[in-house]
């Protein structure tokens, strides 16, 4: 697509708008005249001097004003029929680019692409120009935007909160093979899909001191004088659902200073002075997961966990009140998940809400927000059950230390009183850490002050029960409730893979693209090697697209016909990329070592960012770009074998990835991936999953079946045995050659000769200190990657396992996860 239109494209309809029907026409010239409208008033660019982004703009634009109508009869029909709202409180919201997602939702992506092709613009080139919002990380800020998606599509009044994040992670970059991290500005050219609301501000406090206004009582109200006050600036983000039938919305907070500019201080010079205080505000909505290795670094993040909590609650209060509500029926009317333990502190908010600002006794006030709030746990790593230094609380949010510490003195007090003395349990149980620094446990406080705690897979919520919350769960036996992840097929299906989309409808017919179960029918076909056929050709399409993404971006040209094996996820040693790499390299010295085998042609595609502070997954980055060095230069191997890692991984890049891939890899150390939904998103799209009992694996197993599955490794009972029998691994990389050779390749500098010793801590930590159990689980990998190899032999085979994954994968929509949510733990009916 040209950077500027010819007017003639205007004017020359083409042959293709006389073939058309009446009615057809008429809405395509309905589009055209609205997006021409909107370049020439709203872009202020004359078509003939329009360049591709200002065409993208205009057309965004126009779908937003089809998206508004609806909008506005939802939040009609909400308010008059008094409905019951779900508050999705989230500090991640990785929704992804909204352009396709809303046209295919709103049934005109075809129409759309007609009324462009019109105006000489390609519908699919103008979606390349949209930014995708960096405003989440990984499995988190995606499952947020995935229930956004089928709360929207199911009917469900809903909202969701986050935080408007200038530059949201980071823009990954790969130089010499090392992970460099830059601003993502994903606001630069502005964000035409969000309204600014200005008379939408919050004032969200910080420090100062607290006066007691009731003596007599510990539970009275408080009055807490901030030493600092931060406006929060909410910005709207309408979420169409399926059939633009509902339409709710994605309210973000910016932060704002009340007086962004000292005015005195500027005119006596200090013009950097007199901006201070704009940029300690503003700095709380820069970043998201800003490095909190220093001092500063942890406040920050607890000042925008609390900025964002507060706002939200200040707002579904009032929104409440305005509607006619009373604060006693606000468990009727209002039902919060807490999505990790980032909003926790939302629950001392709420408290200090009720009790301080609309005089409500604590009693009454405890009942409301355990009846309001649902916590739903996505980790059972120690590190990442958040937690805060008490001193810290006291300081930056005084007033919510004391309810905590109240909050916390009337559990205790009343499991003592219910007979319950052991120390030990009481300490487990208590909101405050007291071994080593006093720290208040937000994991406890989210699963104190909630009504219902719900883990994300079978496994996941067994263990939760088990472990991190053991002592809770006996104590609560009926709070922790399992609610299995689920992904949005509209994106992940309907948009990622129309070719894929088409073949099911072919097969199941139109309801498969509103019911998911519908896609059953196409397990009765799975031994048709016609569809076969037509699969593969789907498949085969999508990784040319694939391949040649890959040469634009990382140089490295890959044959479409190689197999595609896939790991695409959040840089972790639990998620184990190492003991990918680590076969690879094994896979490479015996193709060295045995060229004239007739070896399965294999591309090795990671992406993935590491946090910026985590070492180590960084030194993993580099290491599979190193191998990806040596491997991709071995003239020897004859294309045999290549290794790709596509940087900045997003919504997007997923997008390309997962329709392409013919592998995927979901090898996390059994027990400690809480669900994952790329497994879903994989499967769902044909590719055959390689992957350990772990997480929604489990639930993948029972429905696709152990024949389309590759599963290998230890259970997550057997893990913890190993643990505990201990975690050095000599002996078994002794007995195991493959394994040997390729840590003492990596150990001896073979793939990094400038700095021989660069890879000594990974072979120490899998020889020694093996808590991941790369070690331990290698052959059990390596021998189950022979297998996939000896199956891809068999093509019918492999396209019958695809078949069957993709017709038992309906089980992990979205729509069903939401629909147990709402029955379950929201109380809220359906509306669609």
């Amino acid at each position: 697509m040209s950077e500027t239109t010819p007017s003639a494209s205007i004017v020359d309809k083409g042959v293709a708008a006389q073939l058309r029907l009446p009615a057809e026409e008429a809405e395509i010239e309905a589009l055209r005249r609205t997006i021409i409208a909107k370049l020439s008033y709203t872009v202020g660019k004359d078509p003939v001097a329009a360049s591709a982004r200002d065409w993208f703009i205009a057309t965004a634009l126009a779908v937003r004003d089809r998206v508004i109508d609806r909008w506005m009869t939802t939040t009609r029909a909400t308010k008059a029929g008094k409905k019951k709202r779900v508050y999705y409180l989230s500090l991640e919201f990785l929704i992804g680019r909204l352009l396709m997602d809303s046209l295919n939702n709103l049934g005109i992506t075809e129409t759309m692409r007609a009324a462009l092709a019109d105006l000489g613009v390609e519908l699919d080139e103008l979606r390349k120009l949209e930014p995708d919002p960096a405003l989440g990380n990984g499995g988190l800020g995606r499952l947020a935007a995935c229930y956004m998606e089928s709360m929207a599509s199911l009917g469900i009044p809903a909202h969701g909160y986050g935080i408007r994040y200038d530059h949201g992670l980071f823009r990954q970059v790969i130089k010499d093979g090392r992970q460099q991290e830059f601003p993502d500005n994903w606001l630069s050219f502005g964000n035409p899909w969000e309204f600014e609301r200005p008379e939408v501000v919050y004032p969200v406090g910080f420090g100062g001191v607290v006066e007691a206004l009731d003596s007599e009582s510990p539970t009275g109200r408080g009055k807490w004088s901030p030493a600092e006050t931060v406006d929060a600036v909410a910005y709207d983000t309408p979420i169409v659902g399926w059939r633009g039938r509902h339409v709710n919305t994605l309210r973000l907070w910016s932060a704002r200073a009340p007086d962004p500019l000292r005015l005195d201080a500027f005119n006596r010079g200090d013009h950097v002075g007199a901006l201070a205080a704009r940029a300690r505000a503003e700095a709380i909505t820069q970043v998201l997961y800003p490095s909190d290795e220093s001092e500063a670094g942890e406040e920050l993040r607890l000042r925008q966990e609390y900025f964002f909590a507060s706002a939200s609650l200040q707002d579904l209060l009032r929104r409440h009140r305005q509607n006619g509500g009373t604060l006693e029926a606000l468990p009727d009317s209002v039902a919060i998940q807490l999505n990790d333990t980032h909003p926790a502190i939302g629950i001392a908010e709420m408290m200090r809400l009720l009790l301080d600002e609309h005089g409500v006794a604590w009693e009454e006030a405890w009942r409301i927000a355990q009846g309001v709030f649902s916590y739903t746990n996505h980790t059972l790593l120690p590190e990442a059950l958040e937690s805060w230094p008490v001193p810290l609380l006291e300081r930056l949010l005084p007033r919510h230390m004391q309810i905590v510490y109240l909050i916390n003195a009337l559990h205790l007090d009343a499991l003592s009183q219910r007979g319950e003395h052991d120390e030990g349990l009481l300490s487990s149980v208590s909101l405050i850490e007291e071994h080593g620094p006093r720290r208040v446990r937000m994991g406890a406080l989210s699963f104190l002050g909630s009504h219902k705690v719900n883990g994300v897979s079978a496994l996941h919520t067994e263990l939760m029960r088990e472990t991190v919350f053991r002592d809770f769960h006996r104590l609560y036996p009926d709070r922790i409730v399992n609610k299995t992840n689920g992904i949005t097929f509209r994106r992940w299906l309907h948009e990622a893979n129309p070719g894929l989309t088409k073949l099911l409808v072919d097969v199941a017919g139109e309801r498969v693209l509103d019911d998911p179960a519908a896609m059953a029918a196409l397990a009765n076909h799975a031994d048709d090697t016609g569809l076969h056929e037509r699969l593969a050709a789907v498949r085969h399409k999508n990784k040319a697209t694939l391949a040649a993404l890959i040469q634009q971006r990382v140089g490295v040209k890959v044959d479409p016909a190689a197999m595609f094996d896939v790991q695409i996820k959040r840089i972790h040693e639990y998620k184990r990329q190492l003991l990918n790499i680590l076969e690879t390299v094994a896979l490479y010295d015996a193709m060295r070592a045995h060229p004239t085998s007739d070896w399965t042609p294999r591309v090795k595609i990671f992406a993935g960012k590491a946090a910026a502070s985590y070492h180590r997954a960084k030194l993993i980055i580099k290491l599979i770009n190193d191998v990806a060095r040596v491997v991709n230069g071995d003239a020897s191997l004859r294309g045999r074998l290549k290794v790709v890692f596509l940087p900045n991984y997003n919504v997007s890049l997923a997008e390309a990835i997962i329709p392409a891939s013919d592998l995927s890899e979901q090898i996390s150390t059994a027990g400690m991936e809480a669900s994952g939904t790329g497994n879903m998103k994989l499967a769902l799209n044909g590719a055959l999953t390689i992957g350990t009992l772990d997480g929604a694996n489990i639930e993948m197993l029972e429905h696709v079946g152990a024949d389309n599955m590759f599963i290998f490794g230890m259970t997550a009972e057997e893990v913890e045995a190993s643990r505990r029998k201990g975690i050095d691994r000599e002996a078994e990389i002794a007995a195991s050659p493959a394994l040997r050779q390729a840590l003492d390749e990596i150990r001896s500098g073979r793939f990094s000769p400038d700095e021989p010793g660069r890879y000594a801590e990974l072979v120490d930590a899998v020889t020694h200190h093996d808590y991941f159990l790369v070690g331990a689980d290698f052959d059990a990998y390596a021998a189950k990657q022979a297998e996939v190899a000896a199956s891809w032999g068999d093509q019918s085979g492999w396209w019958r396992s695809a078949m069957l994954n993709i017709a038992h994968m309906g089980w992990f929509s979205s729509d069903r996860a939401v629909r147990e949510y709402a029955d379950d733990i929201w109380k809220v009916p359906l509306g669609a």
